[in-house]
C-alpha cells in the first residue's frame, strides 16, 4: 500500500514543521526564518557559555526540542537527513554569544563535522570563542581499525546536551563545559535495531527492505542499513543484542552505575519502550550494574522507523547531579 503521511509539499516540509513548533511553544523558543535556526527565548539573559547543536531534520525532538533553560541556546536544523549549512550555523552562533564563548555539540557525520568546522572558523575570525564537542557513541560503526570516519553520533548527544547545559547554567566556563562534554561522549556507547524501516516525506518506498521475521541490527538514525540481520524474537532477546555489546564496550563491572537512555526511533509505542527498559534493567542487574538514572521515550528518531536504541553512560555523582538539574525545553522538562 502507498505510504500516507501528513505532508503538503515535501520541499516545504521542514519549514512548515518549524513554524508549527514555534506556534506550540511561543514562550520557550523562536524560529529564525532566514537563515533557519531555533533560538531560546531567554528567561535569564545573564552572561554564560552558550550551547549550540544541530543536524539534519527527521530526528525530532532532537535538536530543536531541546532548546531552552538547562539545555541548548540554539539548534540549527538542516533538511531531512541533511546537514545544516555553515551559513546557518554561523548565524546561530552569532545570535547566542553572550560574551563567554560558545560550545558546538556535533554528531559525528561528515556533513555536520565539515559545516560546523567552517562555521567555527568563521566565528573565531570574528573574535568569538568557540569549542567543539564531537559525539561519536554508535558502537555499530566503530570503524577506527579500517580508517573509516569512526563511530556515528546518536542518542548520547542527549546526555551531552543535558549535562553541558546544566553546567553552563551553573556558571562553568568555556573550557570546563567543553571538557565535560568530551568526557560524557567518551563514556557513552549506543546500539540500535529496527523492526521496520523509515520512509522519507513524500516518498512511497522505505529506506530499505526488511523481510518478515527479521530485524536490522546496528541501524543508524538516517535510515541506514545496519551491520546485519537477526531473526525477530522476544524482547528479552532483542534487548540483549543491544545491551550486552554496550556493557562490554564500556568495560562495565559489578558495582558500576549508569545513566540509561532507551530511545524510540520514531514509531515505537511507549508501552514497548517501557518493556524494553525493563529488559535493559534486568540485563544490567545480571551483570551487577545499577541504573542510577533513566530516560525512556522517543528523543532521537529516524522519521517513522520502528525500533529502539540503548545508550549507557558511566554514571558519577557529578554527572547525576547535572542530569538532575532543572530543565525546561519543548521536549524535556523537570
Amino acid at each position: 500500500m502507498p505510504v500516507q503521511q501528513f505532508v503538503n509539499d515535501p520541499q516545504n516540509f521542514v519549514a512548515e514543521a518549524l513554524e508549527g513548533l514555534e506556534y506550540t511553544h511561543p514562550h520557550l523558543i523562536r524560529w529564525n526564518r532566514e537563515p533557519s535556526f531555533v533560538v531560546r527565548l531567554s528567561d535569564a539573559p545573564a552572561p554564560k557559555v552558550a550551547l549550540l547543536s544541530g543536524g539534519g531534520s527527521g530526528h525530532e525532538p532532537l535538536h530543536t526540542g531541546f532548546v531552552g533553560h538547562g539545555m541548548l541556546d540554539a539548534a540549527v536544523p538542516g533538511e531531512v537527513f541533511a546537514s545544516p549549512t555553515a551559513y546557518q550555523i554561523k548565524a546561530a552562533t552569532d545570535a547566542v554569544d553572550r560574551g563567554h564563548g560558545i560550545v558546538h555539540v556535533v554528531k559525528n557525520y561528515t556533513g555536520d563535522v565539515l559545516n560546523f568546522s567552517i562555521a567555527a572558523e568563521l566565528a573565531t575570525d570574528d573574535g568569538r570563542k568557540v569549542e567543539t564537542v564531537l559525539v561519536d557513541d554508535d558502537l555499530a560503526t566503530d570503524s577506527a581499525a579500517d580508517g573509516g570516519p569512526g563511530r556515528r553520533g546518536t542518542a548520547a548527544v542527549v546526555a551531552v546536551e543535558k549535562i553541558c547545559g546544566a553546567a553552563a547554567e551553573r556558571g562553568a566556563d568555556l573550557s570546563q563545559v567543553a571538557m565535560l562534554g568530551r568526557r560524557v561522549a567518551a563514556a557513552a556507547r549506543t546500539m540500535a535495531l529496527a523492526l521496520a524501516p523509515c520512509t522519507h516525506p513524500g516518498q512511497q518506498r522505505p529506506s530499505f527492505d526488511l523481510d518478515s521475521g527479521e530485524i536490522e541490527l546496528g541501524v543508524g538514525i538516517h535510515g541506514e542499513r545496519g551491520i546485519g540481520r537477526r531473526p525477530y524474537g522476544p524482547a528479552q532477546d532483542l534487548l540483549g543484542e543491544l545491551t550486552r555489546p554496550v556493557i562490554e564496550a564500556l568495560g562495565l563491572r559489578r558495582g558500576d552505575a549508569v545513566i540509561a537512555i532507551v530511545n524510540g526511533l520514531g514509531s515505537t509505542h511507549p508501552l514497548q519502550l517501557s518493556l524494553a527498559h525493563r529488559e535493559v534493567v534486568r540485563i544490567l542487574g545480571s551483570h551487577g550494574v545499577t541504573v542510577a538514572r533513566s530516560l525512556v521515550g522517543s528523543y532521537v528518531t529516524a522519521l517513522d522507523m520502528a525500533g529502539c536504541s540503548v545508550t549507557l553512560l558511566r554514571a558519577t555523582d557529578e554527572l547525576c547531579g547535572l542530569w538532575d538539574a532543572p530543565v525546561r525545553t519543548p521536549a524535556l522538562t523537570w
